[in-house]
């Protein structure tokens, strides 16, 4: 049986994008399906180690496998909406307000949540025993926004690929000759 036709077999709503509680739903029955995932799993001191699992026209699913200091940094997910189960381990999740301090909540094994386009958060290793999570995203993943806070106070964004390692913008390369504009500018790189 084909790797896309053993994930196929989910249950979920077809034939269209599906919103966060549709997706939470769905990472959830991907985590009680072990057989589709946990040989994939592999843990890396130096980054985090992530693996597309499938994708097809309305919906991506990644496992992602966590250590001590492993950060996503903030960043949005474009136009996607997203769920993410913890299978192992702990991960810790910070959502940007407006008003005041990020708003954090940390998750473990068999705990879940989801996630609008409008949301910029990270993701974080929590605790000291390896994490692995299930992560899906409607319409699939292509590219997201990175976060940084310069020194004048302005919130910059970023666009890079959904394959590219998420990390803190602080410690991404640069980009290109023009650097990084504010939110919604059209300079965006």
């Amino acid at each position: 049986m084909s790797e896309l036709s053993r994930f196929a077999r989910v249950p979920r709503p077809r034939g269209r994008n599906l919103c966060g509680i549709e997706l939470e739903q769905l990472v959830r029955e991907l985590a009680n399906q072990p057989e589709l995932w946990i040989e994939r799993i592999k843990h890396d001191h130096t980054q985090r180690t992530y693996e597309e699992l499938f994708s097809d026209d309305y919906v991506t699913a990644w496992l992602i496998c966590w250590m001590q200091d492993h950060d996503t940094g903030f960043h949005d997910h474009d136009v996607s909406y997203g769920a993410v189960s913890v299978l192992s381990g702990r991960v810790r999740e910070e959502r940007l307000q407006l008003d005041g301090a990020p708003i954090a909540e940390v998750y473990a094994a068999g705990e879940s949540f989801h996630f609008s386009p409008a949301d910029i958060h990270r993701v974080r290793h929590a605790g000291d025993a390896p994490a692995v999570t299930l992560h899906v995203y409607s319409p699939p993943l292509l590219s997201m926004g990175a976060y940084v806070v310069d020194d004048h106070g302005r919130l910059l964004r970023r666009a890079i690929p959904a394959s590219e390692e998420l990390r803190p913008l602080e410690e991404q390369p640069e980009p290109g000759p023009s650097p990084t504009a504010g939110v919604g500018s059209a300079a965006s790189v």
